[in-house]
């Protein structure tokens, strides 16, 4: 199993959630979409613990199955076309998020997140 692994996720599993750390440790292969890795880092720099916090999230980061996904010409075209959807369903969703979905689709992962308004995309496969 593939997974885009988004913020909510990657902080339940910092915070031993047994769900979480089952899912991660069951996937084959752990991808963090760029825009999720610039929410954890945004968040670890209003916080008290931003070094240790940090430093936890480089162990996570050098382990073999992780990876960071970035954006490509690709990922554009499809945040463009998730975006007119969005706006057409009158359903918004974050920015960053339309990123990670964006990423999720075009690498073909499945989205492990506990957003429920990624529901407004049907053609994303999702776990909570």
């Amino acid at each position: 199993m593939r997974i885009a692994l988004d913020t909510n996720r990657y902080r339940d599993y910092c915070a031993n959630d047994p769900h979480a750390v089952d899912v991660l440790q069951r996937a084959t292969e752990v991808l963090l979409p760029f825009a999720a890795l610039a929410e954890l880092r945004a968040g670890f720099l209003a916080g008290a613990r931003a070094a240790a916090n940090e430093a936890v999230l480089t162990r996570f980061l050098n382990r073999p199955r992780v990876q960071v996904l970035h954006a490509s010409d690709a990922t554009t075209r499809q945040y463009a076309y998730l975006f007119r959807q969005l706006r057409s369903q009158g359903t918004p969703i974050p920015t960053n998020d339309i990123w990670i979905a964006a990423l999720t689709l075009e690498h073909g992962l499945l989205l492990f997140s506990r957003d429920e308004h990624f529901q407004h995309l049907p053609q994303l496969p999702c776990i909570a």
